[in-house]
């Protein structure tokens, strides 16, 4: 059982997913400590790929309280672990199709931190409103059903 973390609940406002993928990521012993204790925000962060492997840009993860001289920089650029062939994959669909790499979700996997990234590509004003409105009308059926269901 994959215990979450934490999730980019902004990225799925903000983008459309298209497809996703698993990765590991490259920690050093503070910063599992901290994401173990969940003290990380992927909010306005993204992934590149570069030279055949994948960077992840702007995840916090806060330094670990007991830590000393051993802490890590929160902001640092972190390596993402793949197979060669789904980076080339993603690395293509990058580069034609205007997607864009976004983290959503980080959790522990056996004991190991794994990331999920999402194939996304960016929503438009309308999307996000027309989103906004179809989830408040099926809030309000919901309701509904439950007073029908309680009345009778």
């Amino acid at each position: 059982m994959d215990k979450v973390i934490s999730s980019n609940r902004k990225a799925r406002h903000d983008y459309h997913i298209e497809e996703t993928f698993e990765a590991g990521i490259v920690l050093t012993g503070t910063e599992v400590k901290s994401v173990r204790g969940t003290r990380v925000n992927l909010k306005d962060s993204y992934a590149k790929v570069e030279g055949g492997e994948i960077f992840l840009y702007n995840m916090h993860i806060s330094p670990y309280e007991q830590g000393n001289r051993f802490n890590h920089d929160p902001l640092r650029i972190r390596k993402l672990l793949m197979r060669k062939i789904e980076i080339g994959r993603l690395a293509g669909k990058i580069k034609t199709k205007g997607f864009a790499l976004v983290p959503l979700k980080i959790y522990l996997k056996r004991g190991l931190v794994k990331i999920e990234l999402g194939l996304a590509r960016g929503k438009k004003l309308y999307d996000k409103r027309r989103d906004i409105a179809e989830r408040d009308s099926k809030r309000e059926m919901e309701r509904a059903f439950r007073d029908k269901q309680k009345e009778g």
